[in-house]
């Protein structure tokens, strides 16, 4: 088997290079150069992930696009560019449909762009001040319930390397409420078992936190450890590997294969569509809070930067309040019914 060489670019870095050097077939001079600096910006001083590079490119691409092509600016319309432009382009992504979400997401795109051109002095002030943010529609989030949780968690074979493996991602997913990304990519020398935690050093924005384990993902983890993960190792060849969770020929298990993994086990345990492993993140979430979690230790254990973030889950527990009052309480049907208090 081939091993990458000493100091070769991981695989996901890879493709974050690759991105930047895409940007550079995209557009025309000098608003291509523009967006090939910003990449590289983001890439190596904003340490920003693979997943942000692709979807910050794609929807700068379009941008600029439409400035180098807009007859007030050109490919050299930077420091024209006003308020204005900015909402010509954003009235054309409404009049195409496209959903409040991408619309959210390419506003914060130019947002990040402009306040960088404008340190760069390629603007005369930042365009984008003074855009409304887009409101977004409010979805709970998808969460399993206890049954659904123990009929996936017990769902992989353990008498096998890949099943030991599966069952300890999954133990530790609804343990720790990590993200697919973050699992990706722990090593072990981040896991403490005795203290029950979890160092997690590249979550979201490359922030560093400690994440909680209970009894039966420690226990998933130990016998995966000294069992599964030794043989997946030795098939590979690739003792050196300080990945946890590792594929067939013994290297990290990419993101994509937790995501493969994860819905195998959702087709065999479950008959509900789209369900994700962030929905077990939902889940954990949600579970602490149905049990009495204060909310500020939840933002902590999530990662979140805002606690508005967080907020969500207090509605789903409240409608999952509403819902068993209105399901067990003998007069609940007439609650909204005559107005009386």
């Amino acid at each position: 088997m081939r091993t990458p060489r000493k100091g070769a670019a991981s695989p996901q870095a890879a493709r974050a290079l690759a991105d930047v050097r895409a940007a550079e077939r995209i557009l025309p001079e000098p608003i291509q150069g523009h967006l090939v600096a910003f990449m590289q910006y983001l890439r190596l001083v904003r340490n920003s992930s693979a997943c942000t590079l692709r979807a910050y490119r794609a929807d700068l691409e379009q941008f600029l696009g439409f400035i180098s092509c807009h007859p007030d600016l050109g490919s050299d319309g930077l420091s024209r560019l006003t308020r204005q432009h900015v909402r010509a382009f954003l009235a054309d992504l409404q009049v195409s449909e496209y959903r409040r979400t991408s619309l959210a997401r390419k506003l914060a795109a130019m947002r990040a762009f402009c306040k960088w051109a404008n340190r760069q002095a390629l603007m005369e002030g930042d365009p984008t001040i003074g855009i409304q943010t887009i409101k977004q529609e409010k979805k709970l989030p998808k969460f399993l319930r206890g049954g659904e949780v123990e009929a996936l968690l017990a769902a992989p074979d353990t008498e096998t390397p890949d099943g030991q493996r599966d069952r300890a991602l999954l133990e530790l997913l609804y343990a720790s409420g990590l993200r697919a990304a973050e699992a990706h990519r722990l090593d072990v020398g981040d896991l403490d078992l005795f203290s029950a935690e979890i160092r997690v050093r590249h979550g979201k924005g490359d922030k560093e936190r400690i994440a909680m384990l209970g009894e039966d993902a420690i226990a998933a983890l130990q016998h995966y450890l000294q069992n599964g993960r030794i043989a997946l190792a030795t098939a590979g060849a690739a003792a050196a590997e300080q990945a946890v969770f590792l594929n067939k020929f013994g290297q990290r298990l990419s993101d994509r294969g937790i995501r493969r993994t994860f819905d195998r086990y959702v087709t065999q345990t479950s008959d509900r569509l789209k369900i994700t492993p962030h929905v077990l993140r939902h889940t954990f979430a949600t579970h602490l809070l149905d049990n009495g979690a204060d909310l500020r230790s939840v933002q902590e254990l999530l990662g979140h930067a805002n606690l508005g973030t967080t907020q969500i889950y207090t509605h789903v527990t409240t409608e999952r309040m509403k819902d068993s009052y209105d399901k067990a309480h003998p007069r609940a049907s007439k609650r909204d019914g005559d107005g009386q208090g």
